[in-house]
């Protein structure tokens, strides 16, 4: 979960696009809290990643509500069952993401 007004989630997700062109079977989504559609693809077009990555827009929150978040940004894991492995509040690395995708794909083979 990500919002334009949270510095952590905004350095993030062009580390998101890096991990996506990094890994070929994994899908990244980065799901936007309650702003407008037109906010944040102004923000992901000002950056140059909005055809990089899915973005989808929550604008009731439920997303985040669901997966009881407190922490921006929220980084889960879901397998390819539709479960959620890990969840991470808080800040991630791009080396931090590489190597919870790379310990994830090695369990599911």
């Amino acid at each position: 979960a990500w919002a334009t007004w949270c510095p952590f989630c905004v350095n993030e997700l062009s580390d998101f696009v890096k991990l996506q062109k990094e890994f070929d079977d994994i899908v990244v989504i980065a799901i936007n809290r309650r702003e407008s559609p037109s906010t944040a693809k102004e923000f992901t077009d000002s950056i140059g990643i909005s055809d990089d990555i899915i973005f989808l827009m929550n604008p009731n929150d439920s997303f985040y509500q669901q997966i009881g978040g407190f922490a921006m940004p929220e980084t889960i894991f879901v397998n390819a069952d539709g479960g959620v492995v890990i969840q991470k509040r808080g800040f991630m690395t791009l080396e931090e993401m590489s190597e919870k995708t790379q310990e994830l794909l090695a369990d599911s083979q």
